[in-house]
């Protein structure tokens, strides 16, 4: 969020924060939600750079369309394991994923 528009905020007697103070994460939690999102981000634009269908991954994986909806929504049932079983399957290298979990989304800090 902008400073500017934070300040504005607060002023009116908003508190602002992140999501992680919010839910009372623990940092260790805030960084898993982190990576989770960083590889679930990383799988739709791979998958969408090949131009692959969510039902041709999901046939790549012998799963179902609706299951990899959930991986590029970070959804809380998949696991992280599952997203990067996906990554390896669309072509990533260790060096990719490793990029992609490097990455700061801010969704959870």
């Amino acid at each position: 969020m902008e400073k500017a528009k934070q300040k504005r905020l607060e002023a009116r007697g908003w508190r602002v924060g992140s999501a992680g103070t919010f839910l009372k994460l623990s940092p260790e939690e805030v960084a898993l939600v982190e990576m989770k999102v960083n590889l679930s981000q990383a799988l739709r634009a791979r998958r969408e750079a090949r131009g692959l269908s969510q039902l041709t991954l999901a046939k790549r994986l012998r799963s179902s369309q609706s299951r990899v909806a959930k991986m590029e929504a970070a959804d809380r049932t998949v696991s992280i394991d599952l997203l990067v079983r996906g990554l390896v399957i669309l072509g990533a290298k260790p060096r990719d994923i490793a990029r992609a979990l490097g990455r700061e989304t801010g969704a959870a800090a």
